[in-house]
């Protein structure tokens, strides 16, 4: 399956039906709306104006489908959501054209707005809508006849993964799975699998496993006796960028957790990796840009005082500069301003207390109002950071935790942040077990992450500082 090429149809596509509806829109507003506006035939010419607007508009709806997610995961689509997707967006692109292009036309009464706004919503959404349902309905059948499929890795090896393996090849349209093999969860004497599918390794193997056999789609179908293995599973496969699904027991049914996506498909939970929506990752970004440059010019006053003091507090530079782990593990270079005496780790790595004699005097007002933090808005706007997200580590530290806490890894897949729900909880954690507990609540936040919960972190954080509250 080529991705990249099966995207190029549906961008190919959205480019001729903006340029299509932009285009006939345009015929519509000289030949009816000008002409009854001035009673005479106005005359439909495309200058360069025209030709301006066309490519504006046409790059205005890419980039609002590429914000939007449309198209990753192509392959996945369904028709209804993707009717429901095309209607919303739709909605919402004419709405912005219309008041930033359309308003302020030649009409005849008021009741031209609302035909040139349905016009151009009608156009937009008929000559979208039917190239992409074709698209999609082309591929849903390529794929119910199995002739694409995604590689699919079974994790289990008994009755349920057989059980499981069975009923997916035997269904009469394919779910898309093309299985590469299974991997053992316990190492038994015999693996019922084994009569199906090929013994690829255990389940310990899976980060290089997935990668060799460039896994899509990896299925866990453990005994009820292996359920204490699925949370070690479920770490090992967080990493990769896989589709997870899990046979459901009755509890799982009863909870809601299950959800139905195909009248044919078998029930399985699907673990999503997608923490927000395409769209609100993208707004999130916009919004870390612009408030860490509004905070550099605002706050630009008490940077410059704060560097000041931090330079007469005590001998050392101003800067602290240290490697933390962030995003995909990847490290970087946090920047504070200095609160403690130069040369404060020469025995090691060691955390801050309240009472830590190597805090400056000026140190501890500034970790007071949090005004340490300030020079972390160059993370941010270097996109190594982001206003909300767990605190990023030290490396030695992140090994301590997951000794204890293995599901500190979770935290690496966003973007650490100046602060977040833990923060906000438990201030700086001055022991790994203070991290471990603050840690719970950075989970509890990236599982529920959205703009809404974003705002409500940073209100709570402010209120924080004004009141000097820092801990």
């Amino acid at each position: 399956m080529n991705k990249r090429l099966h995207a190029l149809k549906y961008i190919v596509f959205d480019v001729l039906a903006a340029a299509g509806a932009w285009t006939l829109f345009f015929a519509y507003r000289k030949t009816v709306i000008e002409s009854n506006k001035f009673g005479i035939k106005v005359p439909l010419d495309y200058d360069q104006k025209f030709f301006i607007g066309l490519i504006g508009v046409i790059s205005f709806w890419i980039l609002l489908y590429w914000t939007s997610g449309f198209y990753k995961d192509i392959y996945r689509k369904s028709r209804l959501q993707e009717l429901g997707q095309t209607l919303l967006y739709v909605l919402l692109g004419t709405t912005i054209i219309f008041f930033v292009l359309i308003l302020d036309d030649t009409i005849v009464s008021y009741k031209s707005y609302y035909s040139s706004f349905l016009t151009l919503f009608g156009l937009q959404f008929i000559l979208t809508y039917i190239p992409r349902f074709a698209i999609t309905s082309n591929t849903a059948g390529r794929i119910h006849r199995r002739e694409i499929g995604f590689p699919t890795l079974l994790i289990g090896s008994n009755e349920n993964a057989v059980e499981l393996y069975q009923e997916l090849e035997g269904a009469r349209k394919s779910s898309g799975n093309r299985f590469v093999g299974f991997v053992s969860v316990n190492n038994n004497i015999q693996f019922l699998a084994a009569k199906e599918l090929d013994h690829i390794g255990p389940y310990t193997a899976l980060p290089k496993l997935l990668e060799e056999h460039q896994i899509e789609e990896a299925i866990i179908a453990v005994e009820s006796t292996e359920h204490s293995k699925i949370e070690e599973i479920l770490n090992l496969l967080e990493e990769a960028p896989v589709v997870i699904k899990m046979i459901p027991d009755m509890y799982d049914i009863l909870s809601g957790k299950v959800r139905m996506q195909s009248i044919f498909g078998t029930a399985l939970i699907e673990i999503r990796h997608e923490l927000m929506p395409v769209w609100q990752f993208t707004i999130k970004r916009l919004m870390d840009i612009f408030l860490s440059l509004a905070f550099l010019i605002v706050f630009s006053p008490i940077l410059l005082f704060t560097a000041i003091m931090t330079r007469l507090s005590s001998p050392g530079p101003i800067l602290f500069k240290q490697e933390r782990i962030g995003l995909n593990r990847k490290p970087f270079s946090i920047i504070k301003f200095r609160s403690m005496f130069q040369d404060a780790e020469k025995m090691g790595p060691q955390l801050s207390s309240e009472e830590d004699p190597r805090i400056t005097k000026w140190g501890r007002i500034m970790r007071k109002f949090r005004l340490d933090e300030l020079p972390q808005l160059w993370n941010v706007l270097r996109s190594d950071m982001s206003f909300v997200g767990p605190r990023p580590e030290r490396q030695f530290y992140i090994e301590q935790i997951e000794k204890e806490a293995p599901h500190y890894r979770h935290l690496h897949k966003v973007k650490p942040g100046i602060t977040s729900w833990g923060m906000v909880k438990y201030g700086y954690a001055e022991n790994v077990k203070e991290m471990i507990q603050r840690m719970k609540y950075d989970i509890i936040y990236i599982e529920n992450m959205s703009l809404f919960i974003d705002i409500k972190i940073l209100i709570y954080t402010i209120l924080i500082v004004a009141q000097g509250r820092g801990k």
